[in-house]
């Protein structure tokens, strides 16, 4: 049975880097796990401003050290046998692909770009509470497109309607483009304990896509 403690720390991010440690995507603590696991990829740790890689093993024989001098520096996942330490980054270990620069065009990166709040209102809602609005609606020829979809509260949603912002007499708090970068990159970057991925991700890799 799982405890709490290891509940939440599956709900963490862990950064992707290829063989060549440029970053390739975001995923899950479940899907690092196992990647290190088959001996897919390995553990990149950052101490006292280095980085270190660690195989599973050797990383799980770290964890027993860190998780009685520093419980509080990381997220731990209890087994049985031992307690480890969720990696904030791991490497793969063969060659996978070079980064794409486009950005993904989804719903959730949408949201991550206007940062959950209401292009109208401006207030921050949770995602449940808000959708996606046309800004031309369909009904005139608007697309499904970065310059035309924005997110909208259940109140400005319905007070638009089927209308343009002009028409409806509301005004956009920022014109919606296509972001440069991934949008989810900068809500993780926000977060104290994804600091070690600065490096990885600043100057030249910031046009890199992390899906």
């Amino acid at each position: 049975m799982q405890t709490a403690e290891s509940q939440s720390a599956l709900g963490c991010s862990v950064l992707v880097l290829n063989k060549y440690y440029m970053p390739l995507r975001i995923i899950t603590v479940k899907r690092a796990f196992a990647m290190l696991c088959k001996q897919l990829a390995e553990v990149i740790a950052c101490e006292e401003g280095q980085f270190y890689n660690y195989d599973f093993h050797s990383w799980r024989d770290v964890s027993q050290v860190r998780h009685s001098f520093e419980p509080n520096a990381h997220d731990w996942i209890s087994t049985v046998n031992f307690e480890i330490a969720v990696p904030r980054i791991v490497r793969l270990l063969f060659y996978d692909r070079m980064p794409r620069i486009d950005v993904k065009f989804n719903r959730r990166n949408i949201f991550a770009r206007d940062a959950n709040k209401c292009q109208y209102c401006g207030r921050k809602f949770s995602p449940s509470e808000l959708s996606l609005d046309h800004v031309v609606p369909r009904s005139m020829g608007g697309d499904a497109s970065w310059e035309n979809l924005v997110c909208a509260c259940t109140k400005c949603n319905s007070k638009k309607g089927g209308r343009t912002p002009k028409q409806a007499k509301m005004k956009l708090i920022k014109p919606p483009a296509k972001p440069k970068r991934s949008p989810t990159v900068r809500l993780h970057m926000n977060h104290e304990k994804y600091r070690s991925w600065k490096q990885f991700l600043d100057s030249a890799y910031w046009s890199v896509e992390l899906t």
